[in-house]
């Protein structure tokens, strides 16, 4: 289908006719993507072409209004696309993917070296202070005019076409790497018995196991799947110690497996030419360039935070290593700890400390009654109100779409959510957008989506969740409500267009009321009887929150520091296994415990380019979040209406519209110290 073909004032992939205003995903088919990319990039060129050729003198209406207004058909066959890519991808995807990627990559490396659109932009960013502008479209010029810059808008024409090339490249080498560690998790699965196979095993993993298996053609048998929501409880209650070992070691080595799917020369390649990027645009390392626009600013004030939380994190896993091997040794094991080991005696130093396990919690933690506590949770701070409407098609038939309505029952905004694991999707859990919601020109409301990775229960069951799901469904909701409550004028500065070290503070900070007791007393009901969970079990989940808190901060901040210390430097390392190893080694990272995320498979940092550098803003924003929660608890109550308002004004409605230390301290009064976050965790 050739270009001309295309009307996008009326195709389905970028003119949205369904309900809530969502695309008729029904009448979209993957072959269509395509020419409507082209289609859509030819419009935006022409757009941009218009503005840089305005012969009017440059203002905010012709050029910087004109320019965040264009490319609305791009923006959405994009929209639905990465979607797609990352939530139910498919071959036809991935090629389209990897040959999408590099040609967006020169697409906008072309619009941002547009020395005729530069000249317009650095003419207003000149005359900034003379235009009477009001503080949210100051700072939109600001980050518009920086963006340039650190695009290449400065650089003479060689060092331009090869800053657009590097890009091209990187944007290659991330969707590479992606589908690499997705191609690694789809293919690999342990398939069990019956009997000793499952020993130790309860029987809500059993059951999600038998879904994973039946769903791979084995019925009858249990699938060990890569999926953290299966994963992660075998190998907390399988008492087969060769079969731990089995999964650990494909789980830790996914990406690094050899052949077609190995990521090592992706994550060679990606460091050098990152290297690369910041020598031609000046800065002394990548991180530099990453930070310049962050609250952290640079590698210094990152390292401030993260080791002294290392130190901490090593003193007190150490102080759990001697209590798991004292566990192991009454149990009868003589084995040394290993990695593989470290949930399964970990869970049996929690029954002896606390009197339960997590298996205790499955029951009262059903996926639909954790979102009930989620809107509920918004419905106390906020007013909002959440509707779910059947029938409405998505890009898979597990998909929910919920319409938002605000406390007067006005429509705010759409949200959809996609919770189950399937091969089709990548892992890990995240929200995103089909649609930010702004002021500017005609406006538009957000429509904003999470995924999920949890274990897809048999037909007819509910679906169970641990506390770690309902930790990360909280999680992506407060990212999704950062998206549903913004309230901002220019689109680029919408709900999570923040800098990365404030993005996780909405997030991290909602996680907090899924532990409130109120919260629990009402939504955590036993998936049979309907009973409450009983506080004594309340009490003890409540206990135990800070236990193993030196096993999750080491497993974490070692993610952190690594991905630091990749970009820290000037040059990049020649091999990138050894300089982890070494890096590591340094650390006196303990033998027991692996990486979060190894760097074969670290997709935050390596599948583009959005945590690299930046994998520490989760324990940055952790600081904010507990220091923010406090606020609540000082007045008494969690959900004190002023503090909600105010909550809701500084940090869930006003996107990237002021700087971040700004926002934080209008709603706190000050700047909080690490002190809170360690305290929260269980580190001091």
């Amino acid at each position: 289908m050739s270009t001309e073909a295309i009307d996008l004032d009326r195709h389905p992939l970028t003119h949205w006719t369904a309900p809530l205003g969502l695309p008729d995903f029904a009448a979209i088919s993957d072959d269509q993507f395509a020419p409507v990319f082209d289609a859509a990039l030819a419009a935006h060129e022409t757009e941009i072409a218009a503005i840089a050729g305005n012969e009017q003198e440059p203002s905010i209406a012709n050029t910087l209004e004109a320019l965040e207004l264009a490319g609305e058909a791009l923006g959405r066959v994009s929209a639905i696309f990465w979607g797609r890519a990352g939530a139910h991808t498919n071959p036809q995807i991935q090629a389209l993917e990897r040959e999408i990627a590099p040609k967006m990559s020169r697409h906008f490396s072309a619009i941002y070296m547009n020395e005729a659109l530069f000249a317009r932009i650095d003419t207003l960013y000149a005359r900034r202070d003379a235009l009477g502008l009001d503080a949210e479209t100051a700072r939109v010029l600001e980050k518009t005019w920086k963006r340039f810059v650190k695009a290449g808008a400065k650089l003479g024409a060689e060092d331009k076409k090869r800053l657009a090339a590097i890009g091209e490249r990187l944007a290659s080498l991330g969707a590479q790497f992606g589908q690499n560690v997705l191609a690694d998790e789809a293919e690999w699965a342990l398939f069990l018995d019956d009997g000793d196979d499952l020993a130790g095993q309860p029987d809500f993993l059993k059951d999600a196991m038998a879904e994973a298996a039946e769903s791979r053609g084995r019925a009858g048998r249990f699938a060990v799947t890569l999926s953290r929501s299966i994963i992660e409880p075998f190998l907390t209650f399988s008492a087969r110690r060769d079969l731990r070992e089995k999964a650990f070691a494909a789980f830790t080595s996914r990406g690094e497996n050899g052949g077609e799917t190995d990521n090592g020369a992706i994550v060679k390649e990606t460091l050098a030419l990152r290297a690369e990027k910041a020598k031609l645009l000046g800065y002394a390392s990548y991180a530099a360039l990453k930070l310049d626009d962050t609250m952290a600013k640079t590698p210094e004030a990152v390292m401030e935070l993260l080791v002294p939380v290392w130190e901490k994190a090593r003193e007190k896993a150490a102080a759990d290593k001697a209590e798991l091997e004292r566990i192991a040794l009454a149990a009868g094991s003589n084995d040394k700890i290993a990695a593989a080991d470290w949930r399964y005696w970990q869970e049996k130093l929690r029954a002896e400390k606390y009197a339960f396990d997590e298996a205790e919690l499955k029951p009262y933690l059903q996926l639909d009654r954790i979102i009930d506590a989620c809107f509920d949770v918004a419905n106390r701070l906020f007013g909002l109100t959440f509707e779910e409407k059947k029938g409405i098609a998505a890009w898979h038939e597990d998909v929910r779409v919920f319409e938002v309505k605000n406390a007067d029952g006005s429509h705010r905004a759409t949200f959809l959510a996609d919770y189950f694991n399937r091969p089709s999707k990548r892992s890990g859990a995240w929200m995103s957008s089909l649609e930010s919601g702004y002021k500017l020109g005609d406006g538009a409301s957000p429509i904003i989506y999470n995924v999920m990775n949890f274990a897809k229960p048999p037909k007819g069951e509910p679906a169970l969740l641990s506390m770690d799901d309902a930790r990360t469904l909280f999680h992506e909701f407060g990212h999704a409500l950062h998206g549903i409550l913004t309230d901002v004028t220019w689109p680029s500065v919408a709900g999570t267009s923040v800098s990365r070290d404030f993005v996780e503070l909405p997030s991290q900070l909602y996680e907090h009321w899924l532990t409130v007791p109120e919260i629990l007393e009402k939504h955590a009901l036993h998936y049979r009887t309907g009973a409450p969970m009983p506080a004594a079990l309340l009490e003890k989940m409540l206990a135990a929150r800070t236990f193993n808190a030196g096993f999750a901060t080491v497993e974490f901040t070692s993610s952190a520091l690594v991905d630091m210390a990749y970009h820290a430097e000037a040059d990049a390392p020649e091999d990138p296994g050894a300089f982890e190893a070494e890096t590591l080694r340094r650390l006196a990272m303990p033998d027991e415990i692996v990486m979060r995320h190894r760097t074969p498979h670290f997709l935050h940092v390596f599948s583009g380019d959005g945590y690299s550098a930046g994998y520490y803003s989760y324990m940055w924003s952790e600081v904010l979040d507990a220091d923010a929660f406090s606020a609540f608890e000082e007045t008494g109550d969690v959900f004190d209406p002023a503090m909600a308002g105010k909550l809701r004004t500084f940090i869930y409605s006003a996107g990237g519209s002021r700087d971040p230390e700004e926002l934080y301290t209008a709603f706190r009064g000050k700047m909080p110290s690490p002190e809170a976050m360690m305290e929260k965790r269980g580190l001091i």
